[in-house]
Order: C-alpha cells, then structure tokens, then sequence
C-alpha cells in the first residue's frame, strides 16, 4: 500500500465517519426572491417577456420547486414582471404544493387534456410573445409548446439561466464547501481499506454508506472506481478487474448536500510506485496546479486548459487530445449539476469572474497501461481562485498522511 494509507477495513472506518452535514443551511427564501429578481433583469435586457423553466434544476434553482422531469409537464412560467405561474397534472396538485418555496398560481391539467395549450392561453393571457425555454427542457415538451403557441417566438433561456447560476452565492459556495469536504473524508477512508484482491464492486458500496455515514441521506450521487489498465479509461470499463499490488488506483465520486454536488477524483498506487506511474503522477498534478494558476479574473475559460496542456506537451505528451495525454476538457462547472457552465476547454472565451466555480482535472490517459486524474475544485474570488479541497499532496501520500 502506499505510505501512509492501508490497515482498517471497513466496519472499522465506516465506524470512525460522523455526520458532517450538521449546521449546514440550505437556500433560504431571500436568495430564492433575488435569483427572481435577478432572472427578471436579465429578461428585460434580453427583450424577452417570461421563461419556462422545465422540472429539474432551473426550476429548483429559481423556485426552490424540487420535482424531477418525467414524460409529464411540470413546470413554471417566469414573467418579466410578477409572480410565477406554475403548471402541473391535476391529480400531483397537492403534492408540488408541498414543495412550492415560491409563491405562485398552480394551473393544473387532467390526464387527457394538452399542458401545452394550457401554457400557450397562459401566455397569451400574459401577452407573451417572445419566450425563452429552458435549455434542459426535452424535445417533446419544446415542440408541444412551439406548436400551441404560434403566437410566440420561442428562444434558448440559456442567457438567462446561466447567467445567474454561472456565478455562485456565498450560501452555495458554503453547501459546496460542506459537500466536498465530506467527500473528502470519504476518500481518505477508502483509501484506508484498499488491499489486494479487494473489487470495484466492494469499494463502491463502502464509499456509498461512507457518504451517508458524513452526512448525505441518498449516499454517493455517482461513483467510478478503477484498478490498473482499467483507470486509463476516463469513465470505466464494461468489466472492472479486482485490485493487483502495483496497480493504479482511480476513485472518482460524490455527493449532494441540499442540492448541491461535490465531485473530487483522487489516483494513488497501491504498493510502490513504477518510475513510469511516478513520473506521469507528478506531470499531472503539475498541469493541474498550472490551470488553477492561470484562473485569473478576466482570464477566459480557455486560456486555462491551454496553460494544463502547455505543461503536458512540455513533458513529451501531446497538446491536443491524442493519447497519451488528456482527452477531455480540464474542467468543467459545477452546482447543482454535476457538469454545468462554463467548461474549461479550448476555445472558450467567456471570462473568469467571482463566484465562478471549477473543478480541475487535466486527466492523462496511458492506453494500456494506467490512467492518473486528480480532480479538486476551485471557485473564483474577486483575487483570484481558490481551493475547494487542497489538491492530493504526492503519489506516496495523496491524503498528506
């Protein structure tokens, strides 16, 4: 096992994780009125008259409506002015009542009525005539609306929704805080009970009670765990080998607090490592702390998975997507979806500004033989970047052990 990590097993370090989550305070309604407030400048701007947020996270983020997207229409009409309108099933009236955080009119259809003609005499009522839709939104329910509402013009909400989430609020940017700390402790708790013949599935089902044990009731809101040649494959294989002394090891997981996901990707040895595992450790790590370096305010998002590859193609890989090397963007957004604007990658020319946050992963792939990604997030501060979680120390002791 690499230094410093190894001898428990898991009855032992599932007994050793307290709830982390006490204290931590979800979205309160002040900040729900002011992301409103905010999505209704942004639309007067934007010369559009309402906004239909589909079930899902916009509507979650805007209306603190938790409800999840199905064949069904669930959703609310933002005006540019005024409250929203909601508009569910009949017979799930009571229920999304419940779950209203937002004051609103609920308008309802039966079973064998048309949602979307509903919608449309809503808007025309409104006198909408210029909508922006969720981008989240499926096919059917644009189409449905599109087709009973001649009337309107129908647009991407996209300017609108990621112009308020892209930047975070200080109560996000805590629960964010919470969530990756908690994944944090569960990372270091695996770690502990790695030994050889030890399988994927095993590990995986340890990290999902770990995550309940800190704190989050619905356990690992994703896992990926991968063991030697295995853990060049980015998001896994159809068949996942059982763990081998000199393999790599991959663990790549999460969670939600209140909504909101932590994502944190931590790769290690077990036993000691080869030049060849060592040197490809150390030049990611470098790419790694590269881009966070060049995420300064104004910078564009590009600019900061140029300054991963720079460091990459220095070291004798290559600087665009061939393997060896780094086959995906270096980073992605995050909140309360776990991959959500902006994206750090190639091209991008949106600018870097506070509350903006990041995850850091510039992963190099070794077709064949092993994969190395650390993965932690940073959020942007009006001086620049800032760590969510310190990054993993060295191959010998990721957990600075």
């Amino acid at each position: 096992m690499t230094r410093g990590i190894g001898g428990s097993d898991a009855a032992t370090e599932l007994a050793r994780l307290q709830d982390m989550s006490v204290g931590a305070e979800p979205i309160g309604d002040a900040e729900f009125a002011a992301r409103l407030q905010r999505a209704q400048q942004l639309m007067q701007a934007a010369g559009l008259d309402a906004l239909y947020l589909n079930a899902g996270t916009n509507l979650l983020y805007f209306t603190g409506t938790r409800w999840s997207p199905s064949e069904r229409m669930v959703g609310a009409l933002i005006p540019a002015q005024g409250a929203p309108r909601y508009i569910a099933p009949a017979f799930e009236l009571g229920t999304l009542q419940g779950f209203l955080r937002v004051a609103g009119d609920v308008h309802c259809w039966e079973e064998h009525e048309s949602p979307y003609r509903l919608c449309a005499q809503l808007l025309e009522d409104m006198q909408v005539t210029t909508l922006g839709v969720d981008e989240s939104a499926p096919f059917f329910i644009v189409d449905g609306l599109q087709q009973a509402a001649a009337q309107c013009r129908v647009q991407s909400a996209t300017p609108i929704t990621a112009g308020c989430r892209m930047q975070k609020s200080a109560a996000e940017l805590a629960l964010m805080q919470r969530a990756k700390d908690m994944t944090l402790e569960v990372h270091r708790a695996v770690a502990r009970i790695l030994r050889p013949g030890i399988t994927t599935g095993e590990v995986t089902a340890f990290i999902h009670e770990a995550h309940k044990r800190v704190g989050a009731p619905a356990g690992s809101y994703f896992c990926i765990v991968l063991f030697g040649p295995d853990s060049a494959f980015p998001h896994g294989v159809a068949q996942p080998k059982a763990l081998d002394e000199g393999d790599m090891v991959l663990i790549d997981t999460g969670c939600q607090l209140h909504g909101y996901i932590s994502d944190i990707t931590r790769s290690y040895v077990l036993g000691e490592p080869s030049a060849q595992q060592r040197e490809i450790w150390n030049l990611e790590k470098a790419a790694q702390q590269a881009a966070f370096e060049a995420a300064q305010i104004g910078a564009s998002c590009g600019s900061v998975d140029d300054a991963a590859r720079a460091v990459l193609a220095a070291g004798g890989l290559s600087p665009d997507y061939q393997l060896p090397g780094l086959p995906h963007r270096t980073g992605h957004g995050i909140g309360l979806d776990i991959h959500e604007w902006p994206y750090l990658v190639r091209d991008n020319s949106t600018p870097l500004a506070p509350g903006m946050c990041f995850s850091n992963e510039p992963m190099i792939c070794v077709p064949g033989a092993f994969g190395v990604r650390l993965e932690d997030h940073f959020y942007m501060t009006e001086n620049g970047p800032r760590w969510f979680t310190q990054p993993a120390r060295s191959v010998d002791d990721p957990f600075g052990s």
